[in-house]
């Protein structure tokens, strides 16, 4: 009887371990890419977005979308390190970030131009554009996508979500030059939950 109470005290211990061990694992399991803090990421976060461009993916490993961004912010907000994404209502992706609790923003090398060209001017509705562009889609412990020839990979949890309003633009030639439709974006703040570089 003690020798059954001595296995089944390990045997709960290890379970305890296990469990304790998944509930805290967020890092993704390809062994390319080092977890970084968001205080770490070296990049000058304007040319990244502006010149670089990002995509934004949102949606599951069976069913996601993503589209590139050249408008977005990351910064710091309520006490954690957030970023600000902007998604028309019109663009598929607006759906999967609708559905989603969660996004990624992945960052590519200047030689994979072509694939941010595809996706933010193709939409997911008409082309396959994993399929038409060669991503090679992996995914996080979150069940997030993210791809294998991305540099850099941030993973976001939705926090705050609205459209811009017309009413609250103070320079108003932005509308007209923007959002002649008034097609305006909804704006997505993110709380940055994990950061990724290719070493």
């Amino acid at each position: 009887m003690k020798s059954k109470n001595i296995k089944l005290a390990f045997l709960l211990i290890a379970l305890m371990v296990t469990a304790g061990a998944c509930k805290n694992s967020t890092a993704m399991k390809d062994t390319t890419f080092k977890q970084i803090s968001p205080k770490e990421i070296q990049d000058n976060s304007v040319k990244m977005i502006a010149d670089d461009w990002l995509l934004i993916t949102a949606g599951d490993k069976d069913n996601f979308n993503m589209m590139t961004a050249s408008w977005s912010t990351i910064g710091y907000l309520w006490g954690q390190a957030v970023v600000f994404i902007f998604v028309r209502p019109q663009r598929y992706t607006y759906e999967f970030m609708e559905n989603s609790s969660y996004f990624t923003l992945t960052v590519f090398e200047e030689k994979y131009r072509d694939i941010l060209q595809f996706c933010g001017t193709k939409s997911g509705r008409d082309y396959n554009k994993v399929k038409e562009t060669g991503l090679k889609p992996l995914f996080t412990e979150l069940g997030n996508v993210y791809y294998e020839q991305a540099r850099l990979v941030i993973e976001c949890e939705k926090i705050y979500a609205d459209f811009l309003k017309e009413d609250a633009f103070i320079d108003k030639t932005i509308i007209e030059n923007a959002y002649p439709n008034r097609d305006f974006h909804k704006m997505y703040v993110g709380k940055i939950l994990n950061v990724w570089v290719k070493e």
